[in-house]
């Protein structure tokens, strides 16, 4: 796609640039395919020895009819084309891709047509078609080498009785190699009866005739080349030596110039070609409706969404053209993005290694008759797209998000194809095979039917069948002929006209026909009508898909970056900038489209749209770019709308019907016509005419060009005046070589190995392409991490004054699930044997395996363990510390019955390890096993490469220096094992409690319920499902017995999968009589570093969420107060305002970077430790009668005052609002002092604090505190409480906190309904 555009501006507009012949050189003889001597290399590799003495050997067992030769380009006219340097070995490997094929006269020989593409290193293609038929041999020489290798291998089939040693070999190269060729029965054993003997059989030889050119012209190539094998084959000799044919389209047949039509000439009858004008969609001439009809229509969107997330996409068939078909068909419907990595429609047998690249790709690999798929042993599955074209069915990578709309969309789809007459059944089943000959009812496991299905009438549904069975393009008259005929859809017709309903398919249908029935009459050929057809579906089609793009992507433009002053300094620092706002444009997208848009816009091909975005500003726009945006700003003009108002709702395409009428116009009335094939000026008796084979061409008639030649002529001139200009940029601007370096390093990921060379196949050369994909892993190992520290660190955020919670939440989950598929990509470069879909989870196992044999010795040898000893010298209650295993971790994600796939755990454990910070120490324990890494992988290998490997781990040990909650954000569901532990005060003064006490923890995503502690245990544990981040614990007992009182200092709770600790400070007593009279006290959790963390890797750690510095909340506030521990006035209001301001800031962060409002609310330094050290501040709280006096006995007597006021109607006279204030307040006291909770007097003021935040009361409250006449029997004179402008100070810093919506955990609340 990029290629054609580019090639055409630069070259000289000549439609095709070569014509070579491929087939068998006679003066060399049968020379073996360097394929057998390739795979020689592997397989010693594989098995260690050294694969450059390995011997090269014949391989006789194969039945020789059956074997690939080496092929030649035997001829190619022009010698050489300077813009488009010819490539021998590329042209050779793509003309046969298999090599030298022989038969014999017992064999089918039709001829066959395929298509390639070449893809040069800067991106720019060529496109080669191809025709192979087969010629007689006449050569004595090969038949009677065919005659030796025939008896040699009837010799060694008759000694060998034993299976071959390489078939069942377990290298993942050879089982490829042997699904390729193995031997289509049927045929294999009839010959072995007669074999081939040169006495009695006639023996044939592939031959391919092959056009290269600038565009892909399929269609005209096609019947060209046609035209010219019927010429050999007729019985007649052609009007013209074949030379002519060949000499004009080479040189006097032009390029169509774009929005214009061509007519030229082949050998029998006339060729039409055309080409799209600048604003329409770019060339692609390969049928789309073919490649709806083999795959389905879900089938295919589902590939194209594969595509557009660049996975790994891996096409299989027999037919070399329908992998082009289908290859060709989805990168042209990416409009107006374009794919950015491997593209091999057809992947040469030669050049199976390239399988094992760890870059996405989309490759194409050919079948052969009766392989079967199970045998195909792919390098790599994780995240593998696989789709079996003969078979119309695909094999998905799991949990990729579906399309936006993706039904409407399939839905539009179909009703374009039906349009037509076809009926692409809207998805062969997935992962299964398609019955041909079913209904689509009836398939198993076909797609689920919708109501307008069911619908749909018996024409219609026979219709269907009809493509089912391959009777694609269903004969129009007979539909026609249905319509016509069946009353009900007529009078159904007439009364949809009256209403101004249309029934869209059935109209479409029509008018298709129509179109048709007035084609024939123009005195078209079959053929041409054919292609008009085709061309106008292919646009069609083309249009559904760019408008969704169009809408998708509508406005874009306001969330490029544009930050550089110019071309030179933005190429310079194109790695370190930003050039899109990828989270303010998903804030702005409908909610159904974020979990595709998320992925897609971290792809490399929206990362170069964008790039040729804001180059845009220097230089030409990309073509494809100009296209696109022509189209946005002319929906504008249409539909001015907000972006605000984005709507999920689908928009359907409105331009299919003049899309189809700029090319039925160009195809009805050609614009110009070529000159005609005319006599060269050849010698005579040259262009000899022999049945049945293609002759030799005269070459110096075909090496060159005619002299003058009118728009030869135009273009030289042109030509000229565009070099002088480039010289003219080249001086003042950039340097262009320059910049292409640039370009490269900026598109940098997998772009520099984006095609393989299709030539030299030596060792060497796959262990330098090996190579730079270890460089390619790691670059990308790096850009990754970096990415995930900024995003983490909310910089960027920040910077864009952005946050919103599902999208950065959702950004996150993106780019770790990107990190999931990079480290499954590095696990699966050069592994030796495949096991299992996840290369990655398959060495863990081979890895616990191991291990596990190993504990298994250990623990029958007699060594003695003194682990138990330390245990009890300990003899403070502390949690015991979590043992850092990789096995054990394995062994968590083992035990989830949630996770059915190998893919899932090696994802699930990644999670873990990353959110446990020890990713980087587990993948390093993993590689320290190197016999194991030798063992399975081979030398070229990523995990092989000693320095890569140390550079790896350590990018991934930077993501140590952040928080991630991923495994227990993404497994909400699973259950987990907590351990409790209780630390009291005073030694003992547990055992010495006869109560019975108990215990519940809670956290964001639920809580335990109630759990009784058993008697005299300071420690439990308990299995829960995932409560998420932990955030209080409700302590507390029943006063049972005669010593019901517990001095309890803190309870730590660890989540003993992710090892997450948690302590909640307590410092108080729980018991009736004793401190404020508390049996249930509520403490708030903080995370808390693990003991033994710093020394096992992982010290590089950021502060817990929220924590500011300060003492360990031993004791309460409250109960200091009256200890001699007095805070300053000053100190007291630093500390409320301090304390509001953290929720001030709390609110303003980024949803997923808050952490936890009831620590603010709660915790030390918190809202409520600030107003109680507020309300204590010259409080006589001096002990009568051994009773200490609370802040809530205050609260008590107020409210009392008030109550009583009330009755006695001295509360009448205040203002409304005031006494509905008293109301509220008497409201909220009574119905915390009437909760059925033993929380105590502290507990109850918390809980005031707390509910007066949430429903914006405190600063209404504080006035009528302060008013009481209580306050002078309670408060000093110099108390903060009877300060004035104090207290009018600390309700203004309060009101601050209205516009907040305060949620108070359902922990705090339990029991309060109000």
């Amino acid at each position: 796609m990029s290629g054609s555009s580019t090639v055409s501006a630069v070259a000289p507009c000549r439609f095709a640039h070569y014509f070579a012949i491929c087939g068998i050189d006679t003066e060399t003889g049968l020379e073996p395919d360097e394929l057998a001597a390739l795979y020689q290399w592997l397989e010693a590799d594989r098995q260690g020895r050294d694969p450059d003495t390995a011997a090269t050997g014949e391989d006789f067992e194969q039945n020789p009819l059956k074997r690939t030769f080496k092929s030649k380009v035997l001829a190619r006219y022009p010698e050489n084309v300077e813009w488009n340097p010819f490539d021998q070995d590329a042209v050779n490997m793509l003309c046969m891709p298999k090599g030298l094929s022989f038969r014999t006269q017992a064999d089918q020989h039709d001829p066959q047509f395929h298509s390639f593409i070449i893809t040069k290193e800067d991106g720019s293609r060529t496109y080669g078609f191809v025709y192979t038929f087969y010629e007689e041999v006449t050569s004595p020489q090969i038949c009677s080498a065919m005659q030796t290798l025939y008896q040699m291998h009837n010799t060694q089939s008759a000694t060998a009785n034993t299976p071959s040693s390489s078939s069942s070999s377990s290298s993942s190269m050879d089982s490829l190699a042997s699904s390729l060729d193995e031997a289509d029965l049927p045929i294999s054993s009839s010959r072995r009866a007669g074999g081939y003997d040169s006495s009695r059989d006639t023996l044939y030889v592939s031959k391919a005739l092959c056009l290269i050119v600038p565009m892909p012209f399929m269609h005209a190539c096609r019947r060209f080349l046609s035209q010219l094998h019927r010429a050999v084959t007729s019985a007649t000799a052609p009007p013209l030596p074949l030379e002519s044919y060949v000499h004009n389209i080479l040189y006097e047949v032009p390029l169509p110039a774009p929005g214009r039509s061509l007519k030229f000439h082949g050998v029998y009858e006339p060729i039409v070609c055309q080409r799209p004008g600048l604003g329409e969609l770019q060339l692609a001439d390969f049928p789309l409706a073919e490649a709806f009809s083999l795959l389905g229509v879900e089938n295919l969107v589902q590939v194209f969404t594969c595509t557009l997330l660049e996975m790994q996409i891996l096409l299989y068939s027999g037919d070399y053209q329908r992998l082009m078909t289908v290859a060709e068909g989805i990168t042209t419907l990416l409009f107006p993005f374009q794919w950015q990595h491997v593209y091999v429609p057809i992947l040469p047998a030669s050049l199976l290694h390239f399988l094992d690249a760890p870059v996405p790709y989309l490759m194409g690999l050919q079948s052969k008759e009766g392989a079967d798929r199970s045998k195909l042993e792919l390098p790599q599955e994780a995240n593998l797209c696989f789709v079996d074209i003969d078979n119309h069915y695909i094999e998905l990578p799991e949990d990729f998000p579906q399309f936006p709309n993706k039904t409407e969309f399939i839905q539009e789809l179909s009703e374009v194809l039906l349009s037509f007459g076809i009926t692409a059944n809207t998805g062969a089943p997935l992962r299964t095979r398609a019955s041909p000959g079913s209904a689509p009812g009836s398939a198993p496991g076909s797609t689920p039917s919708t109501p307008a299905r069911e619908r749909k009438t018996v024409s219609l549904r026979q219709l269907e069948d009809d493509g089912r069975n391959g009777n694609l393009a269903g004969d129009e008259l007979a539909v026609l002929e249905l319509l016509q005929g069946n009353a009900t859809l007529e009078r159904l017709q007439a009364l949809t006209k009256r209403t101004g309903v249309t029934v869209a398919r059935v109209d479409a249908l029509r008018a298709g026909v129509r179109a048709q029935g007035t084609e024939g009459q123009g005195g078209q050929t079959a053929a041409e009508e054919e292609e008009l057809r085709n061309a106008k579906l292919n646009v069609q089609l083309r249009e559904v898909f760019a408008s969704r793009f169009t809408t998708m992507f509508a406005d874009y433009e306001a969330f490029v970056i544009q930050s550089a002053p110019d071309l030179e300094s933005w190429l310079t620092n194109r790695e370190q900038m930003h050039n899109f706002d990828k989270a303010s444009f998903l804030s702005d997208q409908p909610e159904p489209y974020l979990p595709f848009l998320s992925h897609f816009i971290e792809t490399q091909m929206f990362a170069t749209f964008i790039d040729n975005k804001i180059m845009s500003q220097w230089e030409d726009k990309e073509p494809l770019l100009r296209v696109f945006d022509g189209r946005i700003d002319k929906a504008r003009l249409y539909n001015v709308r907000a972006p605000s108002l984005r709507s999920s709702s689908y928009q359907r395409c409105s331009i299919l019907k003049e899309s189809a009428q700029a090319i039925e116009q160009r195809l009805m009335k050609i614009d110009h016509t070529a000159i005609h094939p005319h006599l060269l000026d050849m010698k005579i008796g040259q262009g000899k005419y022999k049945q049945g084979f293609f002759p030799k061409l005269q070459v110096d008639v075909l090496n060159t060009g005619p002299t003058s030649n009118k728009w030869s002529h135009r273009t030289a001139t042109a030509q000229r005046r565009k070099d002088r200009h480039r010289q003219q940029t080249e001086h003042l601007g950039l340097d262009n070589d320059l910049k292409e370096k640039y370009m490269q390093e900026a598109r940098s990921l997998g772009k520099n190995l984006r095609q393989p060379k299709l030539s030299d196949l030596s060792p060497a050369v796959i262990t330098q392409t090996n190579w730079k994909f270890v460089e390619g892993l790691l670059k990308e190992c790096r850009m990754k991490t970096k990415r995930m520290l900024v995003e983490k660190m909310g910089q960027e955020a920040v910077e864009l004054g952005h946050g919103d919670a599902n999208i950065t939440g959702l950004e996150e989950n993106t780019l770790i699930a990107s990190l999931c598929d990079l480290l499954e990509r590095i696990w699966s470069h050069g592994l030796q044997v495949k096991q299992g879909k996840s290369a990655l989870w398959s060495h863990q196992l081979h890895y616990q395996a191991r291990e596990e044999k190993l504990e298994q010795q250990q623990a029958e040898s007699p060594a003695v363990s003194n682990v138990p000893e330390r245990r009890k010298s300990d003899c403070s209650v502390a949690m015991p510390s979590l043992r850092v295993s990789l096995i054990q971790d394995m062994r968590h994600i083992q035990s989830m019955s949630e996770i059915k796939t190998d893919v899932g755990r090696a994802r699930a454990w990644i999670r873990l390890s990353l959110e446990k910070k020890l990713l980087s120490q587990h993948l390093k324990q993993l590689l320290s096993r190197h016999a194991l890494t030798k063992k399975l992988y081979k030398r070229y290998a990523f995990l092989r490469s000693e320095e890569e490997k140390e550079q790896f781990l350590f990018h991934l040990l930077s993501l140590n220096t952040v928080d991630y909650f991923c495994f227990t954000s993404v497994f909400t569901t699973i259950m987990i094992p907590y351990r409790v532990v209780i630390i009291p005060i005073k030694k003992l003064s547990n055992t010495m409690t006869t109560s019975n006490p108990w215990v519940c923890v809670s956290g964001e995503l639920g809580d335990s319920g109630i759990m009784q502690i058993p008697k005299n245990v300071l420690e439990m544990t308990f299995d829960c499902q995932n409560l998420g981040k932990l955030t209080t614990v409700q302590l507390g007992h029943d006063n049972a017995g005669l010593l019901a009182k517990w001095l309890v200092d803190c309870v730590m709770v660890r989540n003993e999968i992710t090892g997450h600790t948690y302590k909640f400070p307590c410092g108080r007593w729980l018991g009736k009589g004793v401190d404020d009279g508390s049996l249930e006290r509520v403490l708030i959790g903080e995370p808390a570093v693990p003991s033994g963390e710093e020394d096992s890797g992982r010290s590089c750690r950021t502060p817990p969420l929220q924590r500011s510095p300060s003492q360990t909340r031993r004791i309460s506030i409250t109960s200091l107060s009256g200890r001699g521990y007095k805070l300053t006035s000053a100190q007291i209001q630093e500390a409320i305002g301090e304390a509001v301001n953290n929720i001030v800031k709390h609110f303003n962060k980024p949803e997923k970077e808050r952490g936890s409002l009831t620590i603010l609310l709660c915790g030390e330094n918190s809202l409520v430790a600030a107003l109680e050290q507020f309300f204590h501040h010259g409080f006589k709280s001096a002990r009568l009668f051994q009773k200490t006096v609370f802040v809530w006995d205050f609260v008590e007597k107020a409210v009392g005052y008030m109550e009583s006021a009330d009755q006695m109607g001295d509360l009448q006279e205040t203002a409304e609002p005031l006494g509905m204030t008293c109301q509220s307040l008497c409201r909220y006291v009574n119905a915390i002092n009437s909760t059925p909770r033993n929380i105590g007097k502290d507990g109850k003021f918390q809980l005031l604090v707390c509910l007066g935040a949430r429903d914006r009361l405190l600063p209404q409250w504080l006035p009528l505190l302060v008013e009481c006449p209580v306050i002078p029997r309670m408060y000093e004179d110099m108390a903060l409480l009877r300060d004035r402008t104090t207290v009018n100070t600390l309700i203004g810093v309060l009101e601050t906190l209205h516009d907040f919506p305060v949620t108070l955990e359902a922990s705090l609340v339990k029991g309060i309904d109000l």
